[in-house]
């Protein structure tokens, strides 16, 4: 089994996992296949919805001796006529909804590999919300001690070995740590569907959260017994790439429809507020009346038409880089799921997502309410202002915010500074915080739409981020052109804005110190004729940056890099990579992950970074598509895009 990734955003990706049965495209459901009543075929499935895999459970096939007999002499593929990939389940959740049940742990893994299941699962032990610690413990003890016996068995199948744990963090990650040190492919967060039943999406975060900081992130994350589209969005946000659904027949049988912000019973539907084919088809009033079972299937084949089409606009959203807006869209329509992001809010998981989330979108950073300001990207800006941003003089005016780029609205003002030389710093108070003017034009400073009045959270959480921001340093606000009457002018050379841009955005990009390093020779900047912003940046008659019009950060020049090189030290902004792999970069070939054998733990998905061999010699530049530890853990997929490689 191969898994990559191949586009991301937030901690969501998108991923190709190949199986011998085929190709499927992550985030994406399992519909789940009850092999005794299909009220939707597979075929059918694929044909409808274009399903790519499917999930039908080991322990009703194995109980029943007909389809046991055929499991085992035509393989499960067979059985349920799916030339797709197919994971199988174990009877665990059998288990937990019927109290114990007589099958032997190896027995039904062996049987699984038999069937010749693409992907079987262990017999975990079921962990519930209200049971206690001790007794949680000795759960997820018994499910690691099964998974280590499993995978020994397991044959040519990939298996997944389910994370428990119960609503217990510490036990969550230590349970996915354990389970990642075994020759596991594959990982379902397991004991959930508690959780989801009674809406407490807060504990769910958190199971998930906590379970993806323990796992390997090379491997597939499964949200078992996950089938409403509302929770789709945010679970891939976390991480998830994995969903499985008997929900849609479930609900069909009970004349419900799933749609991306609850469900609705058809009995209080005037119209169906869907233009899927089955909607498209029937009024509500001619679906009433038609036969029930009939109507059962195309229900179920309407659940189905809304589960798989959120699941495109989540992918469109990662492609685009604005999955945290839907997500934020999405729990605008369910409080408790409104609630669950006050999690997000919390520092430590900040931390842990923004290591994940790109440097850089697609599109603007859109403002949707009060959870918008805590994004892990906008995490990252105010943490770097904080560690990597130098202030070049003592004192600093303060303008409020007016539109963007703030150096063009407040150009004329600014011009009178600068005719003065007035060493003073110029910072905007604006919606995001506080942004130097050198910055105006950086991801997300430039590239965000908020309304002018904003939530009183926000701004709360706002003004707290700027006071510590000016904190023991000398501001004053912009008054008027008599602000800079105490000022005295200044006879030396003129302040130069457009280095000061450089120097800054590269030192807020790269780390602090990088736009000295760059800037150290005689100076050359090209502008553009169009729209009079900085294109590119030489020192010395040589090509060291580049600034994208898009977000206004740097391509990183080869040139760059070996000034970078020079002045960073070991291990600042490398990924370095095996001596095999070297050869082929030296030629332009990008880096894949299994010939990366260290990297910069601060480099972030679409960084750009310095490719070096194993004795620190620098071979080429490009762009990072993993962080470290992706890096570290994926054999198979690129790990950086590279751009020029060294002669």
């Amino acid at each position: 089994m191969k898994f990559e990734i191949k586009d991301r955003d937030a901690a969501g990706r998108i991923c190709k996992l190949s199986t011998k049965h085929g190709t499927i495209i992550t985030p994406t459901i399992l519909p789940v296949i009850n092999p005794n009543k299909m009220l939707i075929t597979p075929k059918e499935m694929k044909n409808l919805f274009g399903t790519e895999i499917v999930i039908t459970n080991s322990y009703i096939i194995f109980k029943d001796k007909k389809l046991k007999k055929i499991a085992l002499a035509k393989g499960v593929h067979k059985l349920i006529e799916f030339n797709g990939s197919i994971m199988t389940d174990s009877g665990t959740f059998q288990s937990y909804v019927y109290g114990d049940i007589k099958i032997d742990p190896i027995e039904i893994v062996e049987f699984q590999r038999d069937i010749g299941s693409d992907i079987g699962t262990i017999l975990d032990v079921f962990s519930t919300p209200d049971q206690k610690k001790t007794e949680v413990e000795k759960i997820v003890k018994e499910t690691i001690n099964r998974a280590k016996k499993s995978v020994k068995l397991k044959g040519d199948m990939a298996l997944a070995c389910t994370v428990q744990g119960s609503i217990y963090s510490d036990i969550r990650q230590k349970c996915a740590k354990q389970l990642s040190k075994i020759d596991s492919d594959f990982f379902p967060i397991g004991g959930v569907v508690p959780l989801m039943e009674n809406q407490r999406y807060s504990d769910l975060v958190r199971c998930i959260i906590y379970s993806k900081k323990g796992l390997n992130p090379s491997k597939p994350v499964h949200l078992f017994g996950a089938g409403h589209p509302l929770i789709f969005p945010l679970a891939v946000a976390l991480g998830c790439d994995f969903f499985d659904s008997s929900a849609y027949v479930k609900y069909a049988n009970d004349e419900r429809f799933l749609f991306p912000w609850g469900t609705e019973k058809l009995e209080n539907l005037n119209e169906l507020p869907c233009s899927c084919p089955i909607c498209s088809k029937y009024s509500a009033n001619e679906l009433r009346k038609i036969d029930k079972k009939i109507k059962t299937i195309e229900i179920a084949k309407h659940n189905l038409y809304v589960t798989y089409l959120e699941l495109k606009k989540i992918r469109n959203a990662i492609v685009n880089g604005n999955l945290w807006e839907l997500v934020e869209k999405r729990a605008n329509s369910n409080p408790y799921l409104l609630e669950a992001l006050k999690e997000l809010r919390k520092k430590e998981n900040k931390k842990f997502l923004e290591q994940f989330e790109p440097t850089c979108k697609k599109k603007a950073l859109f403002y949707t309410g009060i959870n918008t300001i805590h994004r892990p990207d906008l995490f990252r800006i105010q943490q770097r202002l904080f560690t990597r941003y130098f202030e070049k003089y003592d004192t600093t005016i303060v303008f409020p915010e007016g539109k963007k780029p703030f150096s063009q609205f407040y150009s004329e003002k600014i011009s009178r500074i600068f005719k003065r030389n007035c060493e003073i710093n110029i910072l905007i108070d604006s919606s995001l915080g506080p942004v130097p003017l050198e910055l105006d034009e950086m991801y997300p400073f430039a590239q965000s739409i908020f309304p002018e009045l904003i939530d009183l959270e926000t701004e709360k959480y706002i003004i707290k981020i700027f006071d510590d921001f000016i904190k023991n340093k000398n501001t004053i606000c912009w008054i008027g052109p008599e602000t800079l009457k105490e000022f005295k002018s200044n006879k030396n050379d003129c302040i130069d804005f457009d280095i000061l841009r450089v120097s800054s955005t590269a030192d807020m990009q790269f780390g602090r110190g990088a736009g000295k390093s760059i800037l150290n020779g005689n100076i050359r900047i090209l502008k553009s004729k169009k729209t009079g912003k900085i294109r590119n940046i030489f020192c010395n008659e040589k090509h060291v940056l580049s600034m994208r019009a898009e977000d206004g950060m740097f391509t990183l020049k080869l040139d760059g890099a070996k000034l970078l090189h020079k002045s960073f030290k070991y291990p600042k902004l490398r990924v370095v990579v095996d001596d095999d792999a070297a050869l082929f970069i030296k030629d332009g070939k990008s880096v894949f992950s299994k010939f990366v054998i260290e990297c910069d733990p601060e480099l972030r998905p679409f960084d750009e970074c310095l490719i070096v061999d194993k004795n620190d010699e620098l071979i080429a530049v490009g762009r990072c598509l993993l962080n470290r530890i992706e890096m570290l853990s994926f054999n198979y997929g690129m790990a950086v895009k590279t751009r020029e490689a060294s002669n």
